[in-house]
């Protein structure tokens, strides 16, 4: 009996590395879907609707709200951006563990819909580990870099609401780690309520007869 996936939320401060990591755990390990968001800004050169973003218009989007076909949504420079429920929804039931990328507030309120979503959040070694990492990045301003500082520390007083963190020393070990942690939820109670319950009732009918 196929098992549900899980919906997994990751979260991390700007610069610890998230995409670098989802991007070695989507290469060398299987049964992972990436959500894809719904947004109502303009499609990018290269960029294609159902893989990159699903796009949608305003009105569209504000529909979707209003019918709660959204796990989380925000606005941002002036677009709407938001995880649609269906898609995750698809893809869990075909046992796909999910996984969202989204920042500390998104991820606490698709806990509040979802209680089942495995809350996650990425962390550096050290502080200072992350602010030479932003500075050998080179794409940012001292001043860029000073704000992003600034909200990590503010970002930091919420990991404790996660309920697991993964520490990035290196990207392929930490992706080996969060592979470890999604696959051991796949031996859950709750991710494998199905197939308890046919056992439950096989060994019922199988007691009647004796």
């Amino acid at each position: 009996m196929k098992t549900r996936g899980n919906l997994i939320v990751l979260s991390g401060f700007a610069g610890v590395g998230k995409g670098t990591v989802l991007r070695s755990l989507f290469e060398t390990r299987e049964g992972y879907a990436y959500s894809v968001s719904a947004t109502t800004r303009s499609p990018r050169p290269g960029e294609v609707d159902g893989v990159h973003y699903f796009f949608v218009t305003k009105e569209r989007f504000e529909e979707m709200i209003e019918n709660d076909e959204l796990l989380e949504h925000a606005s941002y420079v002036g677009n709407y951006y938001g995880t649609p429920r269906d898609y995750v929804e698809k893809k869990l039931d075909e046992g796909f563990d999910v996984i969202l990328e989204i920042e500390v507030q998104g991820a606490l309120n698709i806990k509040k819909k979802v209680p089942d979503a495995i809350l996650i959040y990425m962390l550096p070694p050290a502080a200072k580990v992350l602010y030479e990492r932003l500075r050998h990045r080179g794409t940012e301003t001292d001043e860029v870099i000073a704000k992003r500082m600034k909200r990590a520390a503010e970002e930091a007083q919420s990991v404790s609401k996660y309920d697991y963190i993964i520490v990035n020393r290196d990207a392929d070990e930490c992706a080996a780690q969060l592979d470890t942690l999604i696959r051991a939820q796949r031996q859950s109670v709750r991710s494998n309520l199905p197939f308890i319950e046919k056992l439950q009732e096989e060994f019922r009918e199988l007691s009647e007869k004796e």
